[in-house]
């Protein structure tokens, strides 16, 4: 397990002197001529057929504005890559290509548009699961390698099993391509308001991935701030985000093209071989940029780091959610945790910040005020811990300094009392009060 200490989550500022070592070569200018090319030929095809309502519902989609999210974009390209390949399988023909020797000239190009589309595809898919698992690894190093992260581990392949059944219930029902893409973005966006609750919230749901799972404070602090509208991948956005957003738009207006040449293609308003010549092209112009840009973000990605000295972030490091107690030579400082529901976990972090060490015990009270011993007297200069509560009743936590005469001690603390998490039904951790999900590996870019 790495250490979290003195470390901070990255902020914009930061990402802003990092990436000026990676500036990313524009895009040829052929993007945007092929774009304008493909937008043309789709308004002469729907020019000549006006009273076409399904060719005037394609053509609309040419006025998309792509969104300002990386990632958002990410999944925008690869569902038009599959929207394109699904045009480029030969049962999906116009009825003349069809009828065409599957070695003719137009066969045989189709087929190598088909390969070019489907090793995108692939490519896309590769670099969203290397940035996904990036993400997951990052948390796994930062936890204790016990039983924890053996349950972490469990819990994200139940979860993303679960995202996968809804998927495929989705296309057996005959959902579409853009149904199947709509459901998916909002698994992403699922799991990443799962992880700014994780990151923002207080009570059961925190102390549950700090102390069950083992989720340290920085790393919530990370997953709640890194996705604000302002927050450091806003950054990343404002400097990748241009060149992503004009490969939405050509990807769109590819689709669109081929989808209306398609429809039209017994009715030619353009000589074939002029068109088929464009979506060459197009394709492979798209092709070899889109894998130029997530190649060129998979290797910013592969160097940025999450979590960065308080030093180099330029704040100080945050613990606002210890609190200090100051305990006198001679004295004991108490808190007592109050337990409500039997088999929650006490749970409890200490270190001192002035002196050698203090005693620290833990003693249970139950509501005749029979006092009992649960965790033994020992002196420290930090410790953290718990165990599962036997019984309801109030839990003593005492700091002792009696056995010094002169020196006070100054101790930094939180205290947690955790009900019980169970394993339900779906498979998924949850409380008596709330049901998190420790999916936490998505972030956005």
């Amino acid at each position: 397990m790495a250490s979290t200490a003195g470390l901070v989550p990255i902020t914009r500022a930061f990402l802003s002197k990092f990436y000026d070592k990676y500036p990313f070569q524009p895009l040829t200018s052929d993007v945007s001529l092929l774009t304008n090319a493909c937008k043309e030929q789709a308004l002469c095809i729907l020019a000549a057929n006006p009273d076409d309502t399904g060719n005037l519902h394609v053509t609309a989609q040419l006025n998309f504005v792509p969104p300002h999210k990386i990632d958002e974009n990410t999944w925008r390209n690869r569902e038009q890559v599959e929207e394109i390949l699904f045009l480029l399988q030969k049962d999906n023909w116009p009825s003349m290509l069809k009828e065409q020797d599957s070695l003719s000239a137009v066969a045989v190009r189709l087929a190598k548009l088909e390969e070019e589309m489907q090793l995108l595809l692939i490519t896309i898919q590769e670099f969203q699961k290397a940035s996904s698992e990036r993400i997951f690894n990052m948390v796994l190093t930062y936890m204790p390698q016990d039983f924890r992260s053996v349950l972490f581990k469990q819990q994200r392949e139940r979860s993303e099993k679960r995202r996968q059944a809804e998927v495929d219930a989705l296309l057996a029902a005959g959902g579409s391509i853009h149904d199947k893409y709509l459901l998916l973005w909002r698994q992403q966006m699922d799991r990443r308001h799962q992880l700014a609750q994780l990151g923002s919230s207080t009570g059961v749901l925190r102390t549950i991935v700090k102390w069950l799972v083992g989720v340290p404070q920085v790393l919530l602090d990370f997953v709640c701030r890194i996705n604000d509208d302002n927050g450091p991948m806003e950054e990343q956005r404002q400097r990748y985000g241009p060149p992503l957003y004009e490969l939405t738009s050509f990807s769109i207006a590819l689709r669109v093209f081929v989808s209306l040449w398609w429809s039209s293609f017994d009715h030619p308003i353009s000589p074939t071989e002029e068109l088929l010549e464009l979506m060459e092209k197009s394709v492979n112009v798209y092709s070899s940029e889109l894998k130029r840009f997530l190649s060129f973000m998979r290797e910013v990605f592969e160097n940025s780091p999450f979590l960065i000295s308080a030093e180099d972030a330029g704040i100080a490091n945050n613990t606002n959610d210890f609190l200090e107690a100051i305990i006198v030579a001679g004295r004991t400082h108490e808190v007592p945790v109050v337990v409500e529901c039997e088999g929650s976990l006490v749970a409890w972090d200490f270190r001192l910040t002035a002196g050698k060490d203090v005693g620290f015990s833990v003693e249970f009270e139950d509501s005749s005020s029979t006092k009992r011993p649960m965790l033994p007297y020992h002196r420290y200069e930090a410790h953290q811990g718990n165990f599962c509560s036997p019984s309801i009743g109030t839990y003593k936590l005492i700091w002792d300094n009696t056995y010094s005469n002169f020196y006070r001690k100054i101790v930094r603390y939180k205290v947690d009392s955790i009900p019980p998490v169970l394993e339900t039904n779906s498979g998924a951790l949850s409380s008596t009060d709330e049901s998190p999900n420790s999916d936490a590996t998505s972030y956005d870019e």
